[in-house]
C-alpha cells in the first residue's frame, strides 16, 4: 500500500497556498484602495470647482489678468521712458516689488492708499523721480483696494462692493486720459505713450491694454447690478479714495 504524504507536506511559509492568497489579496486591495483615493481626490477638485459660482471664477480670472497686463503696461511705459529708471536692474527689482511681492525701493509711496500715489505720479513736482514707478504701483493698489483681496482669489461675488468698482473704474479712466494730456512745464508729456514715431508709426498697444482692463472691471461692475458711470474729465478732476 502507497501512503499519500502530501498533506503532511511542509511549506515555507512565504511559499504556502494561504500565504499566496493572502498576499494577492493584500496587493488587490491597495491596488484597489490607490484608484479609489485618486478617484476620490478628482472627485472632491470637481466638487470644489462645481460649488464655485461662475460669476467668481469669472471675477477671479479678471483679476489674474489685470495683473498679467499691467506688468506688460508698465513694461512697456519703462522702455518708452527710460529716463525715469535708466538702470535696468533697478527697473526689474521694481516691477517684482510692484507685481511680486519684491522689496520695495521705498517705503513712503508703497505704504500709501492707491489714489494719492496716482496723484503723485502726475504732480508737476513729485518726491520721488520715478513715475513710472508711482503710477503701476498706484495702478496695482487700485485693483486690490477695489477688489479686496491680497492673494488674488475671490471665492464670493458678495465681496465685492459696487461702489468700489466704480470707483476703480473712474481712477482708471482718469489715468487713461492724463497719459494723453498731462505735460510738464516744458510742454512734454509726463509719459510718452502712443505719440508717433519718426516714420508717423502709431503705437496703440497702451491704449489695447488699457482697454480691455477697463472693459473686464465693466463686466464686474455689471455682475454687481451697476452700470459704469460716463465720465468727463477736466484738469480739476481728482482720483478718487477707493478704501473709505
Amino acid at each position: 500500500m502507497f501512503h499519500n504524504s502530501s498533506a503532511n507536506r511542509f511549506y515555507p511559509l512565504s511559499h504556502s497556498p494561504l500565504a499566496k492568497a493572502t498576499v494577492c489579496m493584500m496587493t488587490a486591495l491597495l491596488l484597489f484602495s490607490g484608484a479609489c483615493s485618486r478617484q476620490l481626490a478628482a472627485t472632491r477638485q470637481r466638487l470644489g470647482e462645481a460649488v464655485v459660482p461662475t460669476d467668481v471664477k469669472m471675477i477671479n480670472h479678471h483679476m489674474e489678468q489685470h495683473y498679467q497686463e499691467l506688468e506688460e503696461f508698465t513694461r512697456r511705459l519703462y522702455a518708452k521712458n527710460p529716463k525715469y529708471e535708466p538702470d535696468l536692474v533697478l527697473r526689474e527689482e521694481k516691477i517684482k516689488a510692484i507685481f511680486h511681492g519684491g522689496e520695495p525701493p521705498e517705503r513712503y509711496f508703497y505704504g500709501q492708499p492707491s489714489h494719492e500715489i496716482l496723484r503723485a505720479a502726475f504732480d508737476p513736482v513729485t518726491d520721488y523721480g520715478d513715475r513710472v514707478y508711482l503710477l503701476s504701483l498706484g495702478l496695482v493698489k487700485s485693483v486690490r483696494e477695489a477688489y479686496g483681496v491680497e492673494d488674488g482669489q475671490l471665492f464670493s461675488s458678495l465681496q465685492l462692493p459696487l461702489e468700489k468698482l466704480e470707483t476703480l473704474y473712474h481712477n482708471i479712466s482718469q489715468v487713461n486720459w492724463r497719459l494723453k494730456v498731462y505735460r510738464d512745464d516744458l510742454g512734454e508729456l509726463l509719459f510718452l505713450t502712443n505719440e508717433a514715431a519718426a516714420d508717423g508709426y502709431l503705437n496703440m498697444g497702451y491704449e489695447v491694454i488699457m482697454t480691455r482692463v477697463l472693459t473686464r472691471i465693466a463686466d464686474d461692475i455689471f455682475l454687481r447690478g451697476g452700470s459704469p458711470p460716463k465720465f468727463f474729465f477736466n484738469m480739476s478732476t481728482m482720483f478718487l479714495a477707493i478704501l473709505f
